[in-house]
């Protein structure tokens, strides 16, 4: 796809890829944001499980993703702002997809 196609597609398909999957691959796989800003942040969730207190998967994971979201939108030059790529739904997308897969994996004893 050439950039000069982007324009040619319909407002709310403005990609020909998921950016919910395709930015949280990004999110754990980029190794300085993943060091970071996710891996802390999912250890951070780990530790109030292991403690027993409720978790606020919004309060601790999303400054997270929109940190990830906007850096993934500089990184890869998609628009002038993380707003122009991001909708508020795919950035709840991106919370549950992250919180329900990592909270599988703490429960399995990773994150330690």
């Amino acid at each position: 796809m050439q950039i000069k196609e982007l324009d040619q597609l319909p407002d709310n398909n403005k990609f020909k890829f998921d950016v919910v999957d395709d930015a949280v691959v990004f999110m754990r796989n980029d190794p300085t944001f993943y060091r970071k800003h996710y891996f802390p942040a999912v250890s951070k969730l780990a530790d109030i499980k292991r403690s027993g207190k409720n978790i606020d998967p919004m309060k601790h994971l999303m400054p997270t993703i929109e940190k990830g979201c906007d850096i993934y939108t500089r990184k890869y030059n998609l628009a002038r702002s993380p707003e122009e790529v991001f909708t508020n739904e795919d950035r709840n997308s991106i919370l549950e997809k992250i919180y329900s897969e990592e909270m599988d994996q703490i429960e399995k004893g990773e994150y330690k």
